[in-house]
């Protein structure tokens, strides 16, 4: 019988340029409005989007001048590589082990690429073992919170007593384009922000919580809702006004069947940990799965002091839910391009 798989520790980290919602508002009026006729209207979504500040990876100022791809990958590099290190070093720190206990590695990330991965690059500087599994996932989006971790638990699983080291990091601000005069880019400039988080996964005893169960649903023909566009000046958000009602209508079911694979049911979790990839997002994820408004609370708490970091977000809020302390059962859940929903559930350890 395999034993079960706990979290032993969580972590997170931000770069170091604030960007206050107010500057971020007043940068993109003076680089936008005057070129785009739609701005003016479109303005109001800095200041209900929840968010009070958030962090990126350079200062407000390099985002008024013109990049492409070799310009914003070099930072990709420079800024996500330092936050591998910090909170990969700080998960096992919490965790209680070194570097060269860890026998595998997961790493999402969809912000920003490398070949080699982040992970074989600072092999060395973090000193992994020359025998390490490396599985770096690109593509998930703000899904790969979730997905991810459960990919992470499913490894730790299959191989009893294996240290799996989970890193989620992404830059979303490096994708902010000058020249992309759209709705989809003005609200992607309101509400991204840049932040990585790390945890160590092992079966058998300890930890914070044990991993009960982890799944996802593809929803069909729904490649439009989210995702990049890709072409010579970098990565252009794609990003469907329809969204929050797709939410809505859709999601309640779909993670009703996932829970329903693991023999669960709503009613079985206490609390969700949910992505908070906006406000309406938000609203609407407390309506399709039946909470009272605002049950969110620590969703939205964590939205305006970082913004929407896609992939670590969910992760944020985990950890701020487990300051506070875990109820008997949770769910963490996140959607992402594809266009999917993952889900993943843990129990309290006693």
């Amino acid at each position: 019988m395999l034993q079960s798989v706990r979290l032993l520790s969580l972590v997170t980290a931000v770069p170091d340029h604030i960007i206050p919602q107010s500057q971020a508002a007043e940068a993109s009026a003076r680089l936008f409005a005057d070129r785009f006729k739609e701005f003016r209207h479109l303005a109001r979504v800095f200041e209900n989007a929840g968010i009070q500040k958030r962090h990126a990876a350079r200062p407000l100022s390099w985002f008024e001048e013109t990049h492409g791809w070799q310009d914003r990958m070099e930072a990709y590099e420079e800024v996500a590589g330092a936050l591998f290190v910090a909170t990969a070093k700080r998960a096992l720190d919490q965790a209680g082990l070194t570097v060269d206990q860890v026998d595998c590695v997961v790493t999402v990330s969809s912000t920003g690429i490398t070949t080699p991965s982040l992970d074989a690059r600072l092999a060395g500087r973090l000193g992994f073992r020359a025998d390490i599994e490396r599985v770096p996932v690109f593509g998930l989006g703000c899904a790969a919170g979730v997905s991810g971790f459960g990919i992470a638990s499913r490894l730790a699983r299959s191989r009893p007593g294996a240290v799996v080291l989970f890193v989620a990091i992404e830059l979303c601000t490096l994708a902010f384009r000058l020249d992309e005069l759209t709705k989809p880019n003005i609200i992607a400039t309101a509400l991204f922000g840049d932040g990585a988080a790390a945890c160590v996964l092992r079966s058998g005893e300890g930890g914070v919580a044990e991993v009960e169960s982890a799944g996802d649903h593809l929803f069909p023909d729904t490649l439009d809702i989210m995702g990049w566009k890709i072409d010579d000046t970098g990565l252009g958000i794609l990003l469907a006004q329809g969204l929050p009602p797709f939410a809505e209508k859709e999601l309640g079911p779909a993670i009703d069947g996932i829970l329903a694979r693991n023999g669960l049911k709503r009613g079985d979790i206490d609390r969700f940990i949910c992505h908070p990839g906006g406000t309406k997002v938000l609203t609407a994820m407390e309506s399709t799965l039946s909470m009272a408004p605002d049950t969110l609370d620590i969703e939205r708490s964590v939205l305006a002091d970082y913004g929407n970091m896609s992939s670590p977000t969910v992760l944020f809020v985990l950890e701020r839910a487990i300051r506070a302390g875990l109820p008997d059962r949770t769910a963490m859940i996140a959607m992402g391009p594809g266009f999917t929903a993952s889900c993943v559930t843990l129990r309290r350890v006693a």
